[in-house]
């Protein structure tokens, strides 16, 4: 039998454990926040019927939808994001959850898109939503939940960008455009990407705008300056629209209880380019570049989606939510070296000096376990250069070494694998004197 090249497919990719520990810590901290905020977990199914999906993003993502007929004859789809899933799972579960509900979900997605730096076809999400509620409150909250993940994750310089579909729909209305709004807004949403004059011509061609009506669109999302600066100039633009005076009544709002909440001034920005390019956006849109690395685009991302559900059900179930970009912000923080370069979780390792020594190096290893610490025992009894090579390639930490002398006198030796030095302590105030060293600290 031949044997088989291994390979990944294109946009796919494995992850090595040195890739895998922050992706994983990356997660605990996504979930400790959301959680903080009273968000509880949920799951769905990756396969979803594809009627499900199919309609609900917009026309880019049902291209990018991965669809087939299974062995019973089902047209299904696999899910390109959380938030449609989500839909069909409030509208299904509503009345066993009650209103309003508040849930994380963690999981991975597929969408046959072209492959750039930090994107792939499969990817994780870490969404947070609440349904059931269109108070203010709860589009405050959102901004307040990428705020403090982004902070905990270790960056200082990012910027959460906010604006509202209602200004930019309100004045659509005001050029009578309001029917053109979808393909309006999905070129303006790649304002950032292809520029002005392309996104104009893109207006033209696909809504049928004027030169006049697509010069006073980017003129609009042109706006610079203070938040409120940027608030005053926008009024008089979508004057006249009940939607777009309620939308910019609504980031009034929303940015008052930022600024109130005591999140700097220079983190987050009123930017009436941004548009979101998904169709299910009704309200309050947000995105978040990293200062340092703003070309990577946005790492946390999301909206209200008041009427995303109606497809389900006929009861009113509006909602917001926004995610993080895993992959995305993996990418970010390897390249500005912000990941640690370890392949193993074990800060601990011990090595293993002859067989003799397994049986006493087994209880003195769950010891430190029990005591909470992580630890790694070698399993093979070899030279202990080699295996504090070993150590040293692997990431551990500290090498405690135990050996017949060592066990006789009841002490071992600490060994800081970083700048090499060492120090005896007594067995029994092992874990103790480790947990110093991990801390950074002594006695």
């Amino acid at each position: 039998m031949p044997r088989i090249t291994p390979r990944t497919l294109k946009g796919f990719r494995d992850y090595l454990p040195q890739a895998m520990l922050p992706r994983e810590a990356l997660i605990a901290t996504a979930r400790d926040v959301y959680r903080s905020y009273g968000f509880s977990p949920i799951d769905t199914p990756a396969l979803e019927y594809l009627e499900i999906l199919s309609g609900n993003g917009s026309d880019e993502t049902d291209k990018q939808l991965y669809h087939f007929t299974d062995n019973g004859g089902r047209e299904v789809g696999m899910r390109f994001d959380l938030t449609v899933p989500l839909a069909r799972f409030a509208a299904q579960h509503a009345q066993e959850l009650g209103l309003p509900f508040k849930r994380y979900h963690i999981a991975t997605v597929w969408r046959g898109e072209n492959t750039q730096r930090g994107r792939y076809r499969e990817f994780m999400q870490c969404d947070f939503d609440t349904i059931g509620t269109e108070s203010a409150a709860s589009d405050i909250e959102t901004a307040l939940v990428i705020h403090d993940l982004l902070q905990k994750i270790g960056f200082e310089r990012f910027t959460i960008r906010v604006n509202h579909r209602g200004v930019l729909n309100g004045l659509l209305e005001n050029l009578g455009l309001a029917d053109q709004a979808l393909p309006l807004l999905r070129a303006l949403d790649k304002l950032a990407k292809i520029g002005p004059e392309k996104v104009a011509a893109e207006m033209e061609r696909t809504a049928g705008a004027t030169s006049q009506q697509t010069a006073q669109v980017l003129e609009l999302a042109a706006l610079t300056g203070s938040r409120d600066e940027v608030l005053a100039a926008l009024r008089p633009m979508v004057a006249g629209s009940e939607t777009g005076e309620a939308g910019a009544e609504r980031l009034s709002e929303v940015l008052g209880g930022i600024r109130a909440a005591g999140v700097p001034e220079e983190r987050v920005e009123l930017d009436v380019s941004i548009a979101r390019g998904l169709d299910y956006y009704t309200g309050m849109i947000y995105e978040t570049f990293l200062g340092d690395l703003p070309g990577i685009g946005s790492v946390a991302s999301g909206g209200r989606y008041d009427n995303l559900t109606e497809a389900f059900t006929s009861q009113r179930l509006p909602g917001i939510g926004a995610s993080l970009g895993l992959d995305r912000l993996l990418a970010a923080m390897e390249e500005l070296e912000m990941l640690p370069n370890a392949r193993t979780p074990a800060e601990v390792f011990v090595p293993l000096f002859n067989k003799e020594m397994l049986g006493p190096l087994l209880k003195i290893t769950t010891d430190l376990r029990a005591a909470g610490l992580r630890v790694e025992l070698y399993g093979d009894a070899k030279k202990l250069g080699k295996q504090l090579q070993y150590a040293n390639r692997r990431g551990h930490r500290i090498a405690m070494i135990v050996g017949p002398d060592e066990l006789a006198a009841d002490d071992c030796q600490l060994k800081n694998l970083a700048d090499g030095s060492s120090k005896k302590v007594a067995l029994a105030d092992a874990a103790r004197e480790i947990t110093l060293l991990l801390e950074g600290g002594d006695d």
